[in-house]
C-alpha cells in the first residue's frame, strides 16, 4: 500500500468511528432528556425576554415579565432534574475530551488529566440558571435576563460539546447565535465561569 492509501484508510477510519461515537453521545443525552421540555422552555424564555424588551407599555411589559417569572421557575425545576438524572449515567460514558476536535474512545484513550465528566459539567448548568433566578445579587431585570440568557447559551454549548466536539459546540453558538463562545462566558456568573473554566480547562 503507498502512503496515500494509508493515509486514505486511517482518514476514512476514524470517520466511521467518530460518527459511531457521536450518534452514541447524541442517543445516551437524547434519553436522559426524553420526557423534559428543556429545549422548548428555552426557547420560549429567550424569545419572552426579547418581546419584553421591545414592549414599550408598561401595562403589557409588567404580565409579560410575570409569565416569564414562571417559565424561569419551570426550567430551572427541569434542569435540575435532569442534572440528578444524567448523574447516574455510568463515569466511562460521562467523559469528555478537552481537545477541540472529535476523538473516539477518548476516554480510553486520553490522560484523566485531558477529559472532564459531564456530570458535574450539567449539574454547574443547573445551579447556575438557579442562582440567576434567585437573583441574589439583586441585579435589575434587564441584567438578570441577559444573564440568564448566558447560562442557557453556555448549557446548550456544552450539549454540543459532549455529543459532538469543542469546535463544533463553538461552530454552532456562532451560527445559530451570533454569538462567540467568549462573549457567553465573560456573559454568566463570576461563579459559573469560575467553576466551568476549572472544570472544562479551557482558556478564557
Amino acid at each position: 500500500m503507498s502512503i496515500l492509501s494509508w493515509i486514505f484508510v486511517l482518514a476514512a477510519s476514524y470517520a466511521v468511528l467518530n460518527a459511531f461515537e457521536q450518534r452514541r453521545r447524541i442517543a445516551l443525552l437524547g434519553s436522559v432528556l426524553r420526557g423534559y421540555q428543556i429545549e422548548r422552555l428555552m426557547e420560549q424564555l429567550m424569545e419572552g425576554y426579547l418581546r419584553w424588551l421591545d414592549e414599550q407599555d408598561p401595562q403589557r411589559r409588567t404580565p409579560l415579565w410575570n409569565m416569564l417569572l414562571e417559565t424561569e421557575r419551570t426550567l430551572a425545576g427541569q434542569m435540575a432534574n435532569f442534572a440528578r438524572d444524567f448523574a447516574g449515567v455510568p463515569a466511562s460514558q460521562a467523559q469528555v475530551s478537552k481537545l477541540p476536535f472529535g476523538l473516539p474512545y477518548a476516554q480510553q484513550l486520553l490522560p484523566r488529566a485531558r477529559l472532564f465528566d459531564a456530570r458535574r459539567l450539567f449539574e454547574l448548568h443547573a445551579r447556575g440558571l438557579q442562582a440567576g433566578i434567585d437573583n441574589s445579587a439583586h441585579r435589575k431585570d434587564k441584567d438578570r435576563a441577559y444573564m440568564i440568557t448566558a447560562e442557557l447559551l453556555l448549557f446548550q454549548h456544552s450539549c454540543h460539546w459532549f455529543c459532538r466536539s469543542r469546535s463544533v459546540a463553538d461552530a454552532r453558538l456562532l451560527a445559530r447565535h451570533q454569538t462567540p463562545w467568549r462573549q457567553v462566558v465573560s456573559s454568566v456568573s463570576e461563579e459559573t465561569r469560575g467553576d466551568y473554566l476549572a472544570l472544562v480547562g479551557r482558556r478564557y
